[in-house]
């Protein structure tokens, strides 16, 4: 409760001088007070309006010299490979037909034999189980650090190229990369903003394969909470 109070405060708990604190600290703190096996319940309880307000708190974390060193996922900061995957349960915040049967899923991040890391969605909806096994969504996870449209800050990306990702092994149980289902292979890009303790916040584009396409929203924000349970039992 606290947490959505802070992203939709009544009018008499704003602050009369907004910088007279880090919005991003504090919501990242409130994060980390509440226990891991718990995390899951912001998936249902922030509306799509809220998840998309934590992206836009999110970005007041590149202020704070000392925040922007910290880390939402173990595996991203771990630089020994110690930590092959982890999984996250993922909402938007709403998005065209196209795309509406991703609305809630599941994402999964792993390191690749040769260095790179690698992630998968896996949808959740009624067709998801014919997408997932026959268009399987990979894709790479890249340090670009600015949202190419907005000049935005973030953290990394996940760039979903053609699909055809150079993965040596995939996961047990994954398919096989193949080509990306339109509008993923359009140079569908996902950046990401950490948010808080095993919480990431996302913001997904079509930035198109064509020198003067315009760029575009593939869907509102998205709330990814790390499942600690399954990361468990993959470690």
């Amino acid at each position: 409760m606290d947490i959505i109070t802070f992203l939709h405060p009544p009018k008499d708990l704003i602050p009369l001088d907004p910088t007279s604190y880090n919005p991003a600290a504090y919501l990242w703190k409130k994060i980390g007070d509440v226990p891991e096996e718990r995390r899951h319940r912001l998936l249902r309880s922030l509306n799509p309006r809220l998840i998309s307000r934590a992206w836009e708190i999110a970005g007041t974390r590149y202020d704070d010299p000392k925040l922007v060193k910290k880390s939402a996922s173990n595996l991203l900061s771990n630089k020994d490979g110690e930590i092959p995957s982890e999984f996250y349960n993922c909402r938007t915040s709403g998005g065209p037909l196209p795309i509406a049967w991703i609305n809630i899923f599941k994402k999964t991040i792993f390191c690749g034999s040769n260095g790179k890391t690698y992630g998968r969605f896996i949808g959740g909806s009624i067709v998801a189980p014919f997408a997932n096994r026959f268009s399987p969504l990979y894709f790479e996870v890249t340090q670009l650090k600015e949202v190419m449209s907005t000049e935005q800050p973030c953290d990394f990306a996940y760039e979903f190229g053609d699909g055809l990702l150079d993965l040596h092994e995939c996961p047990a149980g994954f398919p096989r990369p193949v080509k990306h289902p339109y509008p993923f292979s359009d140079q569908a890009v996902i950046y990401i903003r950490h948010i808080g303790p095993g919480v990431l916040a996302g913001q997904a584009w079509q930035e198109g394969k064509i020198l003067d396409q315009v760029p575009r929203k593939l869907c509102g924000e998205i709330l990814m909470v790390k499942d600690y349970a399954a990361t468990r039992e993959i470690i």
